[in-house]
């Protein structure tokens, strides 16, 4: 039985390794199922853009643990916006945000520090039209711990051993690099709790190096994010919702739509629940479930593998869940004129 398990084990990861080797640049992108668990990693000009004053939230994904090389992915961002004094219908948007992804046996990680800037704008005078565009810039570190890797070398024909040189000779362990980015957002809100909204991202603007053997050829291709969503009330207390993302880098492309029913329980508390499914062409099917509680969202998916890989993964993908939290300063009232008391 211990040979047995010996042999799945090793097939499990022979199978993710020749995954990793084939998959797509765009992979290398932190990218998660909640788009809206993490709105500075999908487009700048969301900085700022909310109702309310200050935002904080963070996202936590887990994917692939049944196999050897599983992946963990953490974000978390804060944003708020400064009003103007001159032009009250305009207002700037400010963000800051960290990512951490590892993976694997090596221990590949990246670390990400951006800060993001967006310019909001209303285009009529009830507010129903509103547009923002940002930029984000920051500093990305990717790593590996040479250590744990092994290599053929370290082979020699009935056993491994890591004494045994292991004919590679990297330059460097670590890369890090600038990183730019554009978007803009335009939302029209068509009636209480309807609206279409429509944004795009231009990533990765100045094609930065990535390489551990100063390769100058080596560059991460620029990636060009679209994303339509459209919300309309179907029942006095449902809604639906529905989004098409798009997204091409290089020569890959993934297009993810989703269709989700939101439930009112309580309009005091703005409470709302729903449920909801994203699709992967040729990777997953995922499961999204979203629940409001005045200014509080919070959401949970998971990714069930329907990809080749799902020979490793046994259809198991990613765990993922989210959380935001909006606060809006009471404002004091301040009469225009001075009250007489009446009693004194």
């Amino acid at each position: 039985m211990k040979e047995i398990r010996r042999h799945t084990y090793f097939l499990k990861a022979l199978l993710v390794a020749c995954f990793l080797l084939h998959s797509p640049l765009f992979s290398q992108d932190i990218h998660f199922s909640q788009y809206n668990g993490s709105l500075l990693n999908a487009n700048p000009a969301f900085a700022g853009f909310f109702d309310g004053d200050y935002r904080f939230g963070g996202i936590y994904r887990s994917q692939w643990q049944s196999v050897p090389v599983s992946y963990s992915t953490f974000s978390a961002f804060g944003d708020t916006k400064l009003r103007l004094k001159k032009n009250k219908s305009d207002a700037i948007g400010v963000g800051i945000l960290f990512n951490n992804d590892k993976a694997g046996y090596a221990n590949y990680t990246i670390n990400q520090l951006y800060l993001s800037g967006s310019y909001m704008h209303k285009l009529n005078a009830d507010s129903t039209l509103l547009w923002s565009t940002g930029i984000t810039a920051g500093y990305s570190n990717l790593a590996f711990n040479y250590n744990k890797m092994t290599f053929d070398s370290q082979y020699d024909g009935t056993r491994y051993s890591s004494s045994l040189a292991t004919g590679e000779n990297f330059a460097a362990t670590s890369t890090s690099y600038m990183d730019v980015c554009a978007g803009t957002v335009l939302k029209y809100d068509i009636r209480q709790r309807a609206y279409i909204q429509y944004g795009f991202t231009y990533s990765h603007i100045n094609t930065p190096r990535i390489t551990y053997q100063n390769n100058a050829s080596v560059k991460l291709d620029p990636k060009v994010y679209n994303y339509l969503s459209f919300q309309y009330p179907v029942a006095p207390a449902v809604d639906v919702m529905i989004e098409l993302l798009h997204q091409n880098q290089g020569k890959y492309n993934e297009v993810i739509p989703f269709a989700m029913l939101k439930l009112h329980l309580d309009e005091k508390t703005q409470q709302q629940v729903g449920l909801g499914f994203n699709y992967r062409a040729k990777d997953a099917v995922v499961a999204r479930l979203f629940y409001q509680f005045r200014t509080l969202n919070a959401g949970l998916a998971y990714d069930v593998n329907t990809s080749k890989f799902m020979a490793a993964t046994n259809k198991q993908g990613a765990f993922e869940i989210y959380f935001t939290y909006i606060i809006r300063k009471i404002v004091p009232f301040v009469p225009k004129t001075r009250v007489c008391p009446i009693y004194m």
